[in-house]
């Protein structure tokens, strides 16, 4: 006779599928699309206080301009590598210009970049943007 109780038992397939379906809901929020930005470009030009790094989904830098520190998002690793701008190119103290869309929260100092400007060179993360 049962006693209304029951014992759920999760097999290795289950688990497994949870938790790719958690590492993908993971890796899908820290993926920066084009909706989050501003339609209109801007132009930043400040100080690099953290260089080029090619961690994560999107590479990254951060630029100082006057006394706010804006977190630059550039196209995929692949992407920007293959634009010439590898981890190490822009030393941090350089003077740059970044070209993009600015968040549409204004809280967040974040720049969606689709070119970088740099002692004269161009890194054109995505020329498909023109």
């Amino acid at each position: 006779m049962r006693d209304g109780r029951h014992r759920w038992r999760v097999g290795p397939g289950i688990a497994a599928l949870a938790a790719a379906l958690l590492l993908t809901a993971a890796s899908l929020s820290a993926h920066h699309g084009w909706g989050g930005y501003d339609v209109s470009e801007a132009d930043l030009t400040g100080v690099v206080e953290a260089s080029v790094s090619t961690a994560g989904p999107h590479a990254t830098m951060k630029v100082r301009v006057k006394d706010q520190v804006w977190d630059v998002v550039l196209a995929p690793p692949a992407r920007t590598i293959a634009a010439g701008l590898k981890e190490g190119v822009i030393p941090v103290g350089a003077d740059v210009t970044v070209h993009g869309h600015k968040h549409r929260d204004r809280r967040k100092l974040e720049i969606k970049t689709e070119r970088v400007t740099w002692n004269g060179r161009l890194f054109n993360v995505y020329p498909d943007r023109q």
